[in-house]
């Protein structure tokens, strides 16, 4: 198991305590340390640019580099500090935020970032110092990211359920010409609506040039009420009459297993998307949603202090 960063504020010192080391000799000698296995080692944020274990040793650091602890000495390399060899002496002190408290350095730094306007006291501050909670900032940044786009999700499906079929056809136009589909938002939904077409609700190119076209059919069912293996089986019907070998089911809902089965097993390409990927594709997409905020999460250019 991945050590929280905190629990890692007595290791960084102790890995110190005995002269300069890098940033990265201190991950290497902790992960050993800590006998993570090789999956755990290699576990990458969800940026994919770092990995978690190396992300919360940098964590540890940065707190006690504020804290006084441990001062930068080049590029990469840090020691300890008297103030650090201070605290791992009392073997009794459980080095974290909370001791940290202490130091006037520390104080300082919450100072600081309060006037800068970051509210040490909202509730993320206070998860991201709970003795509890294994999160560094970043990653209850990230968490909360993550549960802010499932809220976002779950209120875009719902107004979609309650949204009149013409608006609901003419957003999954929008949907996949924001995908990158052919043609115009006219063209594209050139058979949408039109009921009774060989049980075909759209036809969009696949391509600008309208090489190929894709056949749509779009499903805006309650939750719970699951399309079936018989209605992908229609579809495919449907395909046939056109001579089409492709095509996208969409839903609100979502599709039985034995319905996922069929798709697989048609000799036409069938692309099933249902409520919750339906959602996310919008989210990506900026379709039924716009950016409120962007945030940006920067770090030092050790090349400029070079």
């Amino acid at each position: 198991m991945i050590p929280d960063y905190q629990t890692l504020m007595r290791p960084v010192l102790e890995c110190v305590a005995t002269g300069e080391n890098s940033n990265a000799s201190v991950v290497e000698k902790l992960a050993d340390r800590f006998k993570l296995t090789g999956e755990e080692r290699a576990e990458l944020l969800p940026s994919g640019k770092q990995t978690r274990f190396t992300n919360r040793v940098h964590w540890a650091k940065s707190y006690l580099k504020q804290a006084g602890l441990v001062s930068s000495t080049r590029r990469g390399y840090f020691v300890i500090t008297d103030k650090g060899r201070a605290a791992l002496a009392n073997t009794s002190n459980v080095i974290n935020n909370a001791f940290l408290e202490q130091f006037p350095d520390y104080q300082d730094f919450k100072n600081r970032a309060r006037e800068a306007d970051i509210d040490l006291t909202s509730p993320l501050a206070e998860i991201s110092e709970s003795l509890a909670e294994p999160s560094t900032p970043d990653e209850t940044l990230r968490e909360a990211h993550r549960k802010i786009t499932a809220t976002l999700a779950s209120e875009l499906l719902d107004r979609l359920r309650n949204s009149p079929p013409a608006f609901f056809e003419k957003l999954i136009v929008s949907l996949l010409l924001a995908m990158g589909y052919g043609g115009t938002s006219k063209e594209a939904g050139r058979a949408l609506g039109k009921s009774g077409d060989d049980g075909i609700d759209g036809v969009i190119d696949q391509d600008p040039l309208g090489v190929d076209q894709v056949y749509l059919q779009a499903k805006r069912y309650a939750e719970g009420n699951n399309i079936g293996a018989g209605t992908i089986r229609d579809f495919y019907g449907a395909l046939s009459l056109k001579r089409a070998h492709k095509g996208i089911f969409v839903t609100t809902s979502a599709f039985s297993q034995s319905a996922v089965q069929t798709a697989r097993d048609l000799h036409s390409r069938i692309v099933l998307i249902d409520g919750i990927q339906l959602a996310q594709l919008m989210i990506r997409y900026n379709i039924g949603c716009r950016n409120e905020e962007v945030l940006y999460l920067k770090k030092v250019d050790e090349d400029f202090f070079e």
